[in-house]
Order: structure tokens, then C-alpha cells, then sequence
């Protein structure tokens, strides 16, 4: 055998072998590894075929082409970029999945976070005017569950009006458009007033994208001040 197919057989095995072992991490099957050199440490993978995950086997997932992988795969690293390897492994992230129509019983979602298995899968192919905000929104998630006791949904609860109830869950309303208020009177959009957790993801995602903060209502303000103090409490040295 050429000592070049000799190279080549092993880079194919080893990374066979490394994707092999993150399977037996996550649990997601059908994924090769797209990156995993990155400043951050984060492991980037692709579904190289459809995958079907759940108890109920009611998250599917599907297979991308080449050039819209590597199109949307910087702007992807672009945004979670912003995130060091120190806060990342305090949130417990460290495998990000892309894929695209991605659903949960049949219903389109943007992400599914898993702190529990440290890993975020992506729609690369979600609405083009949102898909960068909404991956901090779900970033915004795995923080959230790893960190329960900081984001007190009954104290966010009480920065709004005495009238405003939140919905039971987020798929249990049709608040959900995306758009951002240009009158925010206590919220950044529509779908902020599905569920507290979501209210938190779209507050934290409209921060990593830089929205104007000028001229802002004050229970918008108060919602600011608590995520941003409470991101401070993971990690001091985090910045919005």
C-alpha cells in the first residue's frame, strides 16, 4: 500500500473513530464531524443523513448540501464565537449539530438545546431574517437549564403588568411572530409573550445582536438589568 492511501485510510478511521465516540456522547446517529479545531473548543457535526431522536422518535432532522452547509456554518462560528471556552463549559455546551427542518411532532423549530448531553442542534435553514438572533435565543436555553435557580421565572414574571399572564408553553399559543417592536412596551417581539423562559431567550438574543437600546420601556429595562446581572454571576468576565 502508497504511503499516501495509507495517510488517507487513517484520517478516514480516526475520524470515523472520533465520531463514532461523540455518538456514544450525544446519542444523535448519522452526524460526521464538520469542525472540531475551534478556539472555543465547541465540535461542530452534520447530519450526513436524516436522523430521528426522542423516546416518541417525533424529532426529525434532515441532511444538507455542501455549499449550504459551509455557507451558513460561519455564520454559525461567527455568533458562538462569541462565546469563551470557559463560559461555555460552565452552560455545558460543547457539541453543536446542524442539520436542516428540524421539527419536533411535526412542528418547525429553530434549535432543540440539551445541557444535559452539552449539545445544541441548529435549523441552518430558519428564517434568513432571524437566524442569527435566534441562535443566541437558543444558546439562551442551555443557560437557562443549567443555571434554573439564577433565571427565576416567578421574579421575571413580576417585572410585567398585574394583567399579563404567560401561556402554559410555548406551542400552546400563537404568539409567535418574531419581528422586533418598535413600541416594546415590556417585550422585544411577539413570541416574548408565549412563555417567561422564551421572554428571557428574546431578551437575551436581542443583547448579543446589539439591538438600539435607546428610548426602551422601563419593565423592558428592569428585564435587561436581571439578565445581564445574572449572566454576570456565571461568569464575571461575560459580555453583551
Amino acid at each position: 500500500m502508497s504511503l499516501i492511501r495509507l495517510i488517507i485510510l487513517s484520517l478516514f478511521i480516526f475520524t470515523q473513530t472520533q465520531a463514532d465516540t461523540i455518538y456514544n456522547l450525544i446519542k444523535i446517529p448519522n452526524l460526521e464531524i464538520y469542525d472540531i479545531k475551534t478556539s472555543n473548543k465547541l465540535r461542530y457535526l452534520y447530519a450526513k443523513q436524516p436522523f430521528t431522536l426522542g423516546v416518541e422518535k417525533n424529532i426529525n432532522c434532515y441532511n444538507s448540501k455542501k455549499k449550504i452547509l459551509d455557507q451558513k456554518y460561519k455564520i454559525i462560528k461567527k455568533n458562538l464565537n462569541r462565546y469563551s471556552q470557559e463560559f461555555l463549559k460552565k452552560i455545558n455546551l460543547k457539541y453543536i449539530v446542524l442539520c436542516e427542518d428540524l421539527s419536533i411532532s411535526n412542528i418547525n423549530t429553530a434549535g432543540i438545546p440539551d445541557h444535559v448531553m452539552k449539545t445544541l442542534i441548529l435549523d441552518i435553514k430558519f428564517n434568513e431574517d432571524y437566524f442569527e438572533r435566534v441562535i443566541h435565543h437558543e444558546v439562551f436555553h442551555i443557560i437557562n437549564d443549567s443555571f434554573k435557580q439564577l433565571f427565576d421565572e416567578d421574579v421575571w414574571s413580576k417585572f410585567n403588568v398585574k394583567e399579563f399572564e404567560y401561556a402554559e408553553c410555548s406551542t400552546c399559543t400563537d404568539k409567535l411572530g418574531l419581528s422586533t417592536y418598535i413600541r416594546t412596551k415590556g417585550f422585544f417581539s411577539e413570541y416574548s409573550q408565549s412563555t417567561a423562559s422564551e421572554d428571557m431567550a428574546e431578551v437575551f438574543s436581542h443583547l448579543m445582536i446589539g439591538v438600539n437600546l435607546n428610548n426602551l420601556d422601563p419593565i423592558l429595562k428592569r428585564k435587561i438589568q436581571f439578565i445581564k446581572s445574572n449572566l454576570l454571576k456565571i461568569d464575571q468576565n461575560f459580555i453583551l
